[in-house]
């Protein structure tokens, strides 16, 4: 059996704050955030060994839109940040059903692809593990041992403390896994892996200067 992945995202008003005031329009903020979000999501769910994908927020548009794709979209409670989030989240997914294994995936992967995320899975087994970022500091995927609690410690540093709680580090060469984007320059990293469909399709819409600079982005999807 599979598993259960949850992705939260904060509201769109509050959210990668660091991608504002670079060279897409500032207007296109909630789009853009939007876009990397359903990029990730849905190469999540192409995963073969991710059983469902939920996302966890209360923003009324991110919840409209993954809801139009199918997603399920569970509230954000108690509103107290990310930790708390999949907290709540983890709860209800182990009451509905306690013996599949539950993780966290960060909402800002959109070049991630399918099977690399399988390879990690894969690879982690049946064990508690994390995937650290391209930096090493962050943590881009975190899996919870079978049955067991996920325990997140997002926030700076996270990669080092879910080792510390546990989690043994994933080390597969999986670069679209790995590549969150919190920056613009990270947004450039992203796009030369491949951006999924949303988040090329409002760069090619709003700032196709910015495609044409990033010698190496691959034309399709």
């Amino acid at each position: 059996m599979g598993v259960q992945l949850l992705v939260p995202i904060k509201p769109l008003h509050s959210a990668k704050t660091r991608l504002r005031g670079g060279e897409i329009p500032p207007g296109k903020h909630a789009e853009l955030v939007t876009a990397l979000a359903l990029d990730t999501v849905l190469a999540a769910e192409a995963a073969e060994r991710v059983l469902r994908v939920i996302v966890v927020t209360s923003d009324p548009e991110l919840t409209r839109r993954f809801r139009d794709h199918g997603v399920e979209v569970l509230a954000d409670a108690p509103l107290a940040g990310l930790n708390a989030a999949l907290r709540h989240g983890d709860g209800v997914l182990r009451e509905r059903l306690p013996h599949v294994r539950t993780g966290a995936l960060q909402a800002d992967l959109p070049a991630l692809r399918g099977g690399e995320l399988d390879g990690a899975i894969a690879e982690a087994g049946a064990e508690r593990a994390c995937c650290a970022d391209r930096q090493g500091t962050g943590t881009t995927l975190l899996l919870a041992s079978s049955g067991a609690p996920l325990r997140p410690s997002f926030g700076p540093g996270s990669a080092a403390a879910h080792r510390e709680g546990g989690a043994n580090p994933l080390r597969g060469p999986w670069e679209s896994l790995r590549c969150d984007v919190d920056t613009e320059a990270d947004l450039r990293t992203a796009a030369r892996l491949r951006l999924g469909e949303h988040t090329r399709a409002l760069l090619r819409d709003e700032a196709p200067e910015l495609l044409d600079r990033w010698a190496g982005c691959p034309d399709t999807v």
